[in-house]
C-alpha cells in the first residue's frame, strides 16, 4: 500500500514546507494538510516540486478556531462566508497542484444549506479538474457536527448529483460511529474520494487498537484501491518515533 502523511497532525511543529520534506525523508508517498493558508502557496509548491510529492488534499477554512469552529458550509446565514472559503481553498489547491478540497459542514447546520454550498463548490471545482470531499465526523470528538454518518453523506451525494463530489472515508470516524469497515468500504468504494487511517479509539498510529489495519490494507488492495491512504493520526509528540508501522504497511 501507499500512504500520505497528514501534516495537520504529523510534523505539526514544523513549518509546512519543512514538514513536506520530513515526510519525504520518512518514506511517505504523498502528503495532505488541514488549513495551509498562513503559508504562501508558492513556498508549498516549491517544497512539493523539490520532493516530488503530491499534495492530495486540503480543507476549506474551518472558521474561528479559538471558539472551536469546524466549518460553516451547512450553517444558515453564513452562505457568503462558505463561498469565500471554497474560493480560497480552490485557489490554493490550484496553486499547489492539490486535487481534492474538503468542504466542512460545521456544527448544527441545515441539509439544504449544505447541499447548496456543495453545488457551488462542485460547479467551480469541475472547471478546475478538482474533487470536492465531505467527511462524516464522529460525535465523540465533535458533538453536534452536522455530518456524522456515511448514510447521510450518501444522501447528500445523491441530492447534489455531481460526479466530482465524493466521501472522505476516515476509518477512525466511521469505526466509532458505525463500524463494519470492510463491508462499508466495499459497498461505498465508487463514492469514496479519499481514505484516512488512525488507531481506534485513541487516534494514535495505526498499529494498535480495535481495527486490524493489515486486514484493511489487504482488503483495499483486493478491491483495486491505489490512491495513498491518509495517515491522519495524532503522534502525541514527535512524529518519527511513531513510524514503525509504515514500512511493513507499504510492503502489503
Amino acid at each position: 500500500m501507499r500512504f500520505s502523511a497528514n501534516l495537520g497532525f504529523l510534523w505539526s511543529e514544523l513549518p509546512l514546507p519543512q514538514a513536506i520534506r520530513a515526510a519525504k525523508a520518512a518514506g511517505f508517498d504523498a502528503v495532505e494538510c488541514h488549513w495551509p493558508y498562513a503559508v504562501p502557496a508558492g513556498e508549498v509548491a516549491d517544497a512539493l516540486a523539490e520532493t516530488g510529492l503530491e499534495m492530495l488534499g486540503l480543507n476549506a477554512s474551518r472558521g474561528d478556531a479559538s471558539i472551536g469552529e469546524m466549518g460553516f458550509s451547512a450553517v444558515p446565514g453564513r452562505e457568503a462566508e462558505a463561498r469565500d472559503a471554497i474560493d480560497e481553498a480552490l485557489a490554493y489547491a490550484e496553486a499547489t497542484g492539490t486535487g481534492k478540497v474538503h468542504v466542512m459542514a460545521g456544527f448544527g447546520g441545515d441539509h439544504d444549506t449544505f447541499v447548496e454550498a456543495l453545488g457551488y463548490a462542485c460547479d467551480k471545482a469541475a472547471g478546475m479538474g478538482k474533487t470536492i470531499l465531505i467527511e462524516p465526523i464522529n460525535h465523540y470528538d465533535a458533538p453536534g457536527y452536522f455530518l456524522s454518518t456515511t448514510a447521510q453523506a450518501e444522501a447528500i451525494l445523491a441530492e447534489v448529483g455531481a460526479e466530482n463530489l465524493k466521501i472522505m472515508f476516515d476509518c477512525y470516524h466511521v469505526q466509532l460511529m458505525e463500524g463494519d469497515l470492510s463491508h462499508r468500504l466495499e459497498r461505498l468504494l465508487p463514492k469514496i474520494g479519499h481514505i484516512q487511517i488512525a488507531a481506534v479509539p485513541d487516534r494514535g498510529a495505526p498499529d494498535h487498537g480495535e481495527v486490524n489495519f493489515a486486514h484493511i490494507y489487504r482488503h483495499l488492495k483486493a478491491l483495486g484501491w491505489e490512491t495513498p491512504l491518509g495517515a491522519e493520526y495524532k503522534p502525541g509528540g514527535l512524529t518519527e518515533p511513531t513510524l514503525g508501522w509504515l514500512k511493513a504497511a507499504q510492503d502489503i
